[in-house]
């Protein structure tokens, strides 16, 4: 039953990727008809994030509370609503109102759906419990841009918004029929007070857990991580990266398309044994060079002179982002005891979309001040820099690595 369940969660995430994956080569180009520069487009890009940053934390708390398949049901259905309205926007507001929705709705799924593996999973599997899931969502991402660039180039940009609610709807769908709950049955009693006795110690409250964990130096720093990836990402990779092309080096949004897909490609390579590899010798041996692998590639894409270049560049950023791929929501699940997971998960989600926000708004004005080449060096920096904390401040988390670090101390 479980297995089901965790195959059926993977195949609702395949298709509601595929129809986001759709819109990532051809939002800026849709957001330019609109008569916008650089700095704006990047606002168009991060107020998605912005509603990620302010949902993930009370849909970790519903899903809490309600259970873990209400969130998915509500979260696919506004995910479709909005895509709908975004392929009729008439004017930038608009525009603004229903990426703003979009992002209501993609926080929903995203922070259920890492609460159900998490649910799902073991210590011991977790990593490739991830791993599994992040293959079927970095599979729906990359089979979507191709498919969107295409749409735009044979009948409209608005086209390819009018795909994503397709997709969006049909993964409503699928948590309506195919999705079952497994919130713990404990949840609903986590709550409830705990006689003791004088002589035994009160247990730590919920709140106290949570707090004790998303203030531990190693939720900051594997969260410092996240943050500067999400920047490359959305503001780098998904903002700078396509105006770059399209502007300096005239490719198509096709040839867009297909950087991104792979992108996708390697992503997918690479994640499931990064997983194994966590799970068999640590989450920071995969975390920490992955995060300098994905920095080079950001470096390169600054120096990109020919569509080659180009591609080779989005290589590199696939490579690094593949290998680090499910690793810092396993070490993130490792910290958070069960009860703790769903709100630990929703700061964790909030803060990597911290960087959705700054990312797309501060690298456009940048971009829009100082050309394409001094934003992808500054993101890549910063890339690299967080992977270095990581690696010499942040604990291991795994729990074979962590009794064999400790056991010359005992």
């Amino acid at each position: 039953m479980r297995n089901r369940s965790f195959l059926a969660l993977c195949a609702l995430i395949l298709v509601n990727q595929i129809g986001f994956g759709i819109i990532t080569p051809v939002l800026p180009a849709y957001a330019r008809t609109f008569g916008l520069g650089a700095g704006a487009i990047g606002l168009v890009i991060g107020i998605y994030g912005f509603a990620r940053f302010l949902a993930n934390v009370p849909a970790g708390q519903l899903a809490e509370r309600r259970g873990r398949r209400p969130v998915l049901i509500i979260g696919t259905l506004i995910t479709a609503v909005a895509a709908a309205l975004m392929a009729t926007a008439g004017n930038l507001p608009q525009l603004l109102a229903y990426r703003l929705l979009a992002g209501l709705g993609a926080a929903t799924v995203i922070t259920g759906g890492q609460i159900m593996v998490g649910d799902m999973a073991t210590p011991e599997n977790r990593g490739r419990m991830m791993s599994t899931y992040q293959g079927f969502f970095l599979f729906g991402v990359t089979a979507g841009p191709v498919a969107g660039g295409f749409l735009a180039d044979w009948f409209s940009l608005r086209a390819s918004f009018i795909a994503y609610a397709a997709f969006s709807a049909a993964a409503a769908v699928m948590a309506m029929l195919m999705i079952r709950e497994t919130r713990p049955e404990s949840a609903s009693v986590a709550t409830a007070p705990v006689e003791s006795s004088d002589d035994t110690p009160e247990p730590e409250s919920n709140g106290a857990s949570v707090r004790r964990t998303v203030f531990s130096a190693g939720f900051i720093l594997v969260s410092a991580v996240s943050l500067t990836q999400f920047i490359g990402r959305t503001g780098a990779l998904f903002t700078v990266v396509p105006l770059l092309g399209t502007e300096t080096l005239h490719l198509s949004a096709s040839d867009i398309g297909v950087a991104f897909t792979v992108v996708n490609i390697l992503n997918i390579a690479t994640v499931y044994f990064s997983g194994s590899f966590a799970d068999r010798y640590g989450r920071k041996p995969v975390i920490a060079p992955a995060t300098l692998v994905a920095g080079l590639g950001m470096a390169m894409f600054a120096f990109s002179g020919s569509e080659t270049m180009f591609m080779l560049s989005a290589a590199m950023w696939g490579l690094g982002a593949g290998i680090s791929g499910p690793a810092p929501a396993a070490y993130v699940a490792d910290l958070a005891p069960g009860k703790t997971r769903p709100q630990v998960f929703g700061y964790f989600r909030s803060v990597s979309d911290a960087g959705y926000i700054i990312g797309p708004i501060a690298l456009g004005w940048i971009t829009s001040q100082f050309g394409y080449h001094f934003p992808l060096l500054l993101t890549a920096g910063m890339i690299v820099v967080s992977g270095v904390l990581f690696w010499v401040f942040a604990p291991e988390t795994h729990p074979r690595q962590s009794r064999q670090q400790n056991a010359p101390a005992a």
